[in-house]
């Protein structure tokens, strides 16, 4: 039994863990508080991951999402800092997408290409298992990216993605 405090999620009980797995692997493992269906819902409906995908620390928004999610679709987001002259946009494509289990798509925004990024969603009593794995195209692209500081916001992002969870499961209850 969790015991969450009124105020939101209990960040000591639902750590997420990033882990470099290989020269070329970083993967980060979560249990969020609500049922798959749900955070896949949120992952895949752009209306509801605009609200959590980026860290509210980095002071970044999301001007533009365009997310055709299934097999073979696309996606390009536009993002937005105050000290950017421009936004800067990521986008690529779904490689495979299975309702409530499973998505794959590539990062296709840099010039040697990003990594393929799979998440895997998996059903635990009412909790998710959500793994978010990493294959970038070299050791030196992921050591560019942890180097960079742009893998450190997928805990706080997983967080704010918990704490939507837990709003919209009281509104979606089965």
């Amino acid at each position: 039994m969790d015991a969450r405090s009124e105020g939101g999620p209990n960040p000591m009980k639902n750590r997420s863990t990033v882990d470099r797995k290989s020269e070329r692997e970083l993967v980060v493992t979560r249990t969020i508080r609500g049922p798959a269906r749900l955070v896949f819902e949120a992952w895949t409906t752009p209306e509801l991951f605009q609200q959590w995908w980026i860290p509210k620390s980095f002071g970044v928004t999301i001007v533009s999402c365009d997310m055709d999610i299934r097999t073979g679709g696309t996606y390009r987001l536009a993002l937005r800092h105050p000290a950017a002259p421009a936004p800067m946009e990521f986008f690529g494509r779904y490689i495979e997408v299975t309702p409530h289990s499973r998505m794959v798509w590539t990062n296709d925004e840099g010039e040697d290409g990003g990594p393929v990024t799979t998440v895997t969603f998996e059903d635990k009593g009412g909790q998710t298992l959500l793994v978010v794995h990493d294959l970038y195209p070299t050791k030196e692209a992921l050591d560019a990216a942890l180097g960079s500081g742009q893998t450190t916001g997928m805990p706080e992002t997983l967080d704010q993605l918990e704490e939507l969870i837990l709003t919209q499961g009281a509104t979606k209850r089965d």
